[in-house]
């Protein structure tokens, strides 16, 4: 670990240690390989052929027993596969990166354990050597559900596999989500409509459901940019379909929890709660995030993008001494700010109140836009749909 110079012991340090008590403690496992990249992604992943399983296997182990060392004493709340695609790690991969979570923290009785899949790498028997390995939840990248669609989104699937896929992974785990996406070129309210009922006659306990989003830096933003990404809905009619999302999930029994994810009660994505409500996580793998409170410091960390570099630091016992930024309370208090409020319980304001421009915040309930009650701010109906145009008053 990089040397950090520790403050004085004061109540915030204290308050900030005990943190991941209050919200939680996770471990993210990043797999950057994909079978192809798709227009919209700027995840961190890279199409690959022929990766050494055995050899990154060693790698993560490597980097959890690292972090588990300067992590003694904690409960491990969740594990999440992402990537990429990490439904391409052989289950043996998957088994021994449980393994060396198993040996370097204890695990809460419930500990969630999920594992992102795309419907073209399901296979009925890797999947179970997956549940077998300790997988409890799978969330599989559905995103639509029509075949020209799925075509423009780049996807290597068609909706037959999809819900084949769907099925497999069901007789496999208890948990299962799947994750689609709208505002899609030339959707219209009414494709949205028929789309939205047939999933959400499929779904079961958790639906994650995004409006595209055009990004820079990838193919989508590039076509954008030349003007040759057409049929994109305007404003009104992306409001619209945000809208019509609401009411139907509401109605079928899946409200919205966060701003893009609905669930049945009970069935919340653990792992991501953790990091909307600021809790700590450690992050493995090429251009994993990690947040971990050490010696009464909130500090970040982010790992080298290029899978190769991040393997070669790995195995020469370099990752150890890559930077770490401390955040200032100020700095933390942003960042509660803007994942908080994705949630639609809000958070919590008793040690921050004094942090908020009193102005702003009242200008935003009297527009009705948010609300301060009982200790707590939250986004209204009526915010969450301008939640970025809130957080930019509040900061």
């Amino acid at each position: 670990m990089p040397s950090i110079t520790a403050p004085a012991p004061s109540s915030t340090s204290s308050a900030a240690s005990e943190n991941w008590r209050e919200n939680g403690f996770g471990l993210y496992v990043h797999w950057p390989f994909c079978q192809a990249k798709c227009p919209y992604c700027d995840f961190n992943s890279h199409v690959a052929h022929g990766v050494d399983q055995r050899r990154w296997a060693d790698a993560y182990t490597a980097e959890i027993r690292r972090i588990g060392a300067e992590t003694q004493g904690r409960v491990l709340g969740s594990i999440f596969f992402g990537g990429g695609t990490p439904s391409l790690m052989d289950p043996e991969t998957v088994a021994a990166v449980l393994d060396a979570a198993r040996g370097s923290w204890a695990w809460a009785n419930d500990i969630e354990i999920t594992l992102e899949a795309n419907p073209t790498s399901v296979e009925a028997g890797r999947f179970r050597a997956y549940r077998e390995a300790g997988v409890d939840r799978v969330s599989l990248g559905v995103q639509a559900l029509n075949d020209a669609d799925l075509r423009r989104l780049g996807r290597l699937h068609d909706v037959a596999t999809a819900k084949s896929a769907l099925e497999t992974a069901r007789s496999a785990f208890d948990r299962v989500s799947f994750d689609l996406i709208y505002a899609r070129q030339d959707q219209t309210l009414e494709d949205w409509r028929t789309e939205l009922t047939e999933a959400l006659a499929m779904a079961e306990g958790h639906l994650s459901l995004y409006q595209l989003t055009i990004e820079s830096g990838t193919a989508f933003g590039d076509r954008l940019q030349r003007g040759l990404l057409r049929g994109l809905p305007d404003e009104d009619l992306g409001a619209d379909l945000y809208l019509l999302t609401q009411d139907l999930c509401d109605a079928a029994g899946l409200p919205a929890y966060e701003v893009s994810n609905h669930s049945r009660p009970g069935h919340k994505s653990r792992h991501n709660l953790i990091y909307w409500r600021s809790g700590d996580y450690a992050g493995i793998g090429p251009g994993a995030h990690g947040r971990l409170t050490l010696n009464g410091m909130r500090l970040c960390s982010e790992a080298p993008r290029d899978p190769a570099s991040w393997l070669r630091q790995v195995e020469t016992g370099s990752a150890g001494e890559l930077p770490r930024e401390r955040l200032d309370e100020a700095a933390q208090w942003q960042e509660r700010l803007m994942m908080g409020l994705r949630l639609h319980e809000g958070i919590a304001l008793a040690a921050d109140a004094h942090r908020l421009d009193t102005q702003a915040l009242d200008e935003l309930v009297e527009a009705g836009f948010v609300e301060a009650d009982a200790g707590r701010l939250r986004l209204t109906s009526s915010g969450r749909p301008l939640l970025n145009a809130v957080l930019r008053r509040l900061l």
